[in-house]
């Protein structure tokens, strides 16, 4: 059964609406949720950002000085674990991969090796299959929803991209499904996904975009309102809680391309995320099923 973290949620309400995004800091606000879940809810919490680490373990394996804080790892302890002979602090979806690469160039007689890791294909490649598949498997219910939806609508992005651009598809794709197949086979405007993808018309209409920026606005919107759909029926379990976690990434994210953008989501995360909006919520919801009980009943 979830538990629920009445307190932790109520008290995600710590910005007024009239608040400055002056020393913002989605990292300290992860870390202060951290610090209050149970053990598994932690574990579920470095799972959702464990995205970040495979970000950042690709920028360094590619010699690239990029990095995302929103890693559950510094960029010292990347380089230290790769370093190490067994690299036992990474998950075993990541060391698998890692180690497998390692054996292609280099004998390592200390490590069982993944035989199923196909080293014929790039790195990142499997780093994220790997890592798609773990979250499908998750016992939370929005880590499952959030990088299924994640890994489609990227997968769509690559495959209208690749489309456009006159070059094969299948090589730009992550994992095997329902989708990647219908990308792969279909010369529709919507690659036939309507009814596998609800949203395949607007992401259309986002990639068609010409401007940039406007294009990245236009996603985060959609990853937005996703985050909300998905925590439809929590209030305050581990899925309202990664939902948060979900907007205040955006929101960093934005407040480094575009302030005034970051602001505006910003200002619409205190709106929606305060305790009173979720306990009125759920209030509001336990009164409409009480009164269709009654009308039921008479």
């Amino acid at each position: 059964m979830a538990r629920n973290y009445y307190y932790l949620v109520a008290g995600l309400k710590e910005y007024q609406p009239d608040s400055e995004t002056k020393g913002f800091d989605a990292v300290a606000v992860r870390d202060g949720i951290a610090a209050q879940l149970q053990a598994e809810d932690a574990g579920f919490l470095r799972d959702f950002y464990a995205f970040y680490d495979i970000v950042n373990l690709i920028a360094l394996l590619q010699g690239k000085e990029r990095f995302d804080r929103l890693g559950n790892f510094t960029r010292e302890e990347l380089r230290e674990e790769l370093e190490s002979q067994q690299m036992l602090r990474f998950p075993e979806y990541i060391r698998s991969v890692l180690l497998a690469y390692r054996n292609r160039t280099k004998e390592d007689k200390y490590n069982e090796i993944d035989e199923t890791v196909d080293t014929e294909l790039p790195q990142e490649r499997n780093l994220w299959m790997r890592y798609y598949r773990y979250c499908e498997g998750s016992k939370c219910a929005f880590i499952r929803k959030w990088y299924g939806f994640d890994r489609d609508l990227r997968n769509i992005a690559a495959a209208y991209t690749a489309r456009r651009q006159k070059r094969e598809i299948a090589p730009e794709l992550i994992g095997d499904d329902e989708v990647t197949e219908a990308l792969v086979r279909s010369s529709a405007l919507d690659f036939g996904l309507k009814e596998e993808v609800d949203y395949i018309d607007r992401l259309i209409q986002i990639l068609e975009t010409p401007d940039m920026v406007e294009k990245e606005r236009k996603l985060d919107l959609l990853r937005w309102e996703k985050a909300d759909g998905f925590t439809d029926f929590d209030y305050f379990n581990i899925n309202r809680i990664l939902a948060y976690c979900a907007k205040i990434d955006i929101i960093q994210r934005w407040l480094t391309l575009d302030p005034k953008t970051g602001e505006a989501m910003f200002r619409r995360l205190l709106s929606e995320l305060t305790g009173r909006e979720i306990v009125d919520g759920a209030v509001r919801r336990a009164e409409r099923e009480a009164e269709e009980n009654k009308r039921r009943i008479g």
